[in-house]
């Protein structure tokens, strides 16, 4: 009887472990940050890209904390220059490790970083002389540390960071000279360094400058850090290009790369720890957070508590299948939780939006910034908002006070000032999907009058509608209803592309116009909900697709489709480009000739490899075969895209990251569901991945999706149960989800034709 009862609470004490190890998953182990870092290896990327940086995912092994303001990340190419990331994969010499703040996945730039570099032997401060080569198979990557040995010197690297802060272990094996640089990186050659040899410190900054609109225009902020080491210097300096200045305390540069550096000591342990601070208000609020963030010298401990951070984020979507389908997922997901950044220190403050010189203070929110509104609003912030609503808030507020500060919303806001990098005018898709789902609604008016003078007001202030400020070819919208080609479009980076710029912004006045009626402004309603079909003036019915367009109301000629780049289309083709009517799926249809046809002309799209993944106007494209009653046709190809798009290889990306929205696809994808037309509440139903997946929603609810009879063949939908009803649609809402609750997709290996119809 005894050894009964004692077996019995052995099983039970065995099955309490086992629900705690469950409750305990490392969800960031899951996470491969090399993903992205090398050349596509997709076959869509190779057909439609057209120069080397569309071939890549453009990402890095960022570490860090989910939005922080800095990223740490090892660094293979010693520039800041636009399109070129701090890592690639390929690259054989690691130049040193970069407090940096690239834009992951982007074809943009790095600013304000600085870069650190441990040394044996003997001093060298160029960053391709003092590189050391290392190997992939001692590099270990994670979202909260990176391990690397430098081969060259012997010496074994570990660093973790907060949001402004980070620590680095540098573990010197051999006994040699134990040098370490620090270095600015610009490249104008305006960087300042400062040794207080008392403190055991450096401190510098790195001016940033603008791209794009304003290009090469102080951004009217710098990248601050200070720099702590455990121990004091044997011997120190500065260098100011090639010329190298022992003893010398600071350096202020004139045109030539800066640096500082110092020799350390040994005899007190060869682990040879460092400790950093960053802001972009000061060096005083660098030390601050820094002081705020890290209080003793814990390596291990400040590394559990960066993975705990991710783990906390990552856990708000929880799955079931296979190792790799987890790696792949939790990977995209870690990708969605880097940008936007936030930008102010721990006490709040911050520069004011578009180089005021201003310092002010976020109160009762975080300010962001790096907002790649052209990709981000389609999934990212969608994703976002379902999963962390106060960050969402935080992020329009952010967006509110550029508009205030600036005096215009901005359209595609970096490095804390106006770029109107891409097309559209899609702060108003992120912002009005937010209000129409019950965010920030304590801020509705003010962010509905700065978007409505995005809509309505031309900017004919010229200098500052040259500086980004302002909807782009506003004038030629308004007065014809689209962009002819006789407007150029020319203060813009991408100047023309006059039918891509008015579908989207017809798309964001569909948008606009829902925020309208939410707040009960019903003339600006009407009026908008009529520019929304502005979309029709673009459609010629006579090919069936979206066309260039005279301002006479004649076409352009010669031509094609199916060209791989057109001057009126953005970064794509013709026949890409005519899906994109997200707001109003039946009328572009209709204008294709009915539902029969379109959907001969989207297996056109897909059969024939006219379909570009690593480009974002398509991404809603799989999914509008729903709309004309063949879900199956969505299931069948979105699991084509996942399979054929994704990988776990270094490659494994069809194209740029963009700021994580190639990867909220991927999370989408695989959950099942997709946000087709921010700014609405539905979802449309894909194909789950997984046989159970449990959102973590913010109002405590839980919404899991559980497909019965899942496997790689039986991908199809047989039939559908929410909350015990049987559901006949391919959609979801945003209600449905709060509500939480449960979806039964019971799945089989034939389409089911009659299913969601």
């Amino acid at each position: 009887m005894t050894r009964n009862i004692f077996s019995l609470l052995l099983l039970l004490s065995l099955g309490q472990r086992s629900m705690a190890q469950k409750k305990e998953i490392a969800w960031s182990d899951y996470v491969n940050p090399l993903i992205g870092t090398a050349i596509s290896t997709t076959e869509s990327a190779l057909r439609h890209s057209q120069d080397g940086s569309e071939l890549r995912g453009q990402t890095f092994p960022a570490v860090g904390v989910p939005n922080g303001m800095t990223s740490w990340t090892p660094q293979t190419r010693a520039t800041e220059r636009k399109c070129v990331a701090p890592y690639y994969y390929e690259d054989q010499k690691i130049q040193g490790f970069r407090g940096s703040h690239w834009l992951s996945g982007s074809c943009t730039q790095d600013y304000g970083s600085f870069t650190i570099m441990p040394i044996a032997r003997k001093l060298e401060t160029d960053p391709d002389k003092r590189a050391s080569s290392y190997t992939h198979s001692t590099e270990q990557a994670k979202p909260y540390s990176y391990r690397v040995k430098l081969a060259d010197y012997n010496i074994q690297t570990a660093m973790t960071g907060l949001s402004h802060s980070a620590m680095f272990n540098f573990s010197f094996n051999d006994e040699k000279d134990a040098w370490i640089c620090i270095e600015p990186n610009s490249d104008q050659g305006k960087g300042f360094v400062q040794i207080d040899v008392s403190k055991n410190e450096i401190t510098g900054y790195n001016p940033v400058h603008r791209i794009y609109q304003g290009q090469g225009k102080p951004a009217g902020f710098n990248g601050y850090f200070v720099i702590v080491f455990d121990r004091s210097f044997e011997s120190y300096g500065t260098w100011n290009g090639t010329q190298i200045k022992h003893q010398s305390v600071n350096e202020k540069s004139t045109g030539s790369a800066v640096g500082a550096f110092v020799k350390l000591p040994l005899s007190k342990g060869k682990l040879i720890k460092v400790k950093v601070g960053c802001s972009f208000t000061s060096i005083a609020q660098a030390r601050k957070n820094l002081a705020a963030e890290i209080q003793d010298w814990d390596f291990k401990a400040l590394e559990q508590k960066v993975a705990a951070q991710w783990n906390v984020e990552l856990a708000k979507v929880q799955v079931e299948g296979t190792e790799n389908e987890k790696v792949n997922f939790y990977t995209a997901l870690y990708h969605t939780k880097l940008l936007p950044r936030e930008v102010s220190d721990v006490d709040g403050s911050y520069n004011a939006f578009a180089a005021s010189g201003k310092v002010e203070q976020a109160k009762g929110f975080k300010y962001y910034d790096d907002y790649s509104l052209w990709d981000t609003y389609r999934s990212l912030h969608p994703l976002q908002l379902l999963l962390e609503p106060s960050k969402t808030e935080d992020m329009v507020t952010s967006l509110l006070k550029k508009a205030e500060q600036g005096g215009w919303l901005p359209i595609f806001p970096c490095w804390n000032n106006y770029t109107s990098a891409m097309i559209g005018d899609h702060a108003i898709a992120m912002i009005g999907d937010a209000l129409v789902k019950g965010i920030a609604r304590k801020d509705a008016e003010k962010l509905y009058q700065v978007m409505r003078k995005n809509a309505f007001q031309v900017n004919n202030d010229a200098l500052s509608y040259k500086d980004g400020r302002g909807r782009r070819a506003l004038g030629s919208y308004l007065k014809y209803g689209y962009i002819p080609q006789e407007d150029g479009v020319p203060d813009a980076f991408h100047t023309k592309e006059q039918v891509s710029r008015t579908l989207e912004y017809a798309y964001d006045d569909y948008v606009l116009a829902q925020v309208a009626k939410l707040l009960g402004k019903k003339e600006d309603y009407q009026l908008l909900m009529k520019r929304a079909g502005n979309y029709k003036n673009v459609f010629d019915t006579s090919t069936g697709y979206v066309r260039g367009r005279y301002a006479d109301g004649k076409w352009v000629v010669p031509f094609d489709p199916f060209a791989i780049r057109s001057s009126f289309i953005t970064e794509g083709s013709a026949f890409q480009y005519s899906w994109y009517v997200p707001h109003d799926v039946p009328g572009l249809m209709a204008l294709m000739g009915g539902e029969k046809r379109v959907v001969k002309q989207l297996d056109l799209l897909f059969d024939k490899r006219h379909y570009w993944h690593g480009n974002e106007p398509g991404h809603q494209s799989a999914y509008l075969y729903a709309y004309a009653g063949m879900p199956w046709k969505t299931q069948r190809q979105v699991k084509n895209i996942i399979k054929e798009e994704y990988s776990m290889a270094p490659g494994g990306l069809s194209g740029n990251e963009d700021a994580g929205q190639m990867s909220a696809w991927l999370v989408f994808g695989m959950m099942g569901f997709y946000p087709v037309c921010p700014g609405t509440p539905d979802y449309i139903i894909g194909t789950p991945s997984f046989s159970k997946v449990s959102l973590s929603l913010a109002n405590g609810k839980t919404f899991t999706i559980t497909a019965p009879g899942l496997s790689d063949s039986n991908f199809y939908i047989q039939k559908a149960v929410l909350n015990g009803q049987v559901m006949n649609q391919a959609k979801l809402t945003y209600k449905d989800l709060q509500r939480g609750g449960a979806l039964v997709l019971f799945m089989g290996n034939t389409p089911n034709q009659q299913w969601g119809n």
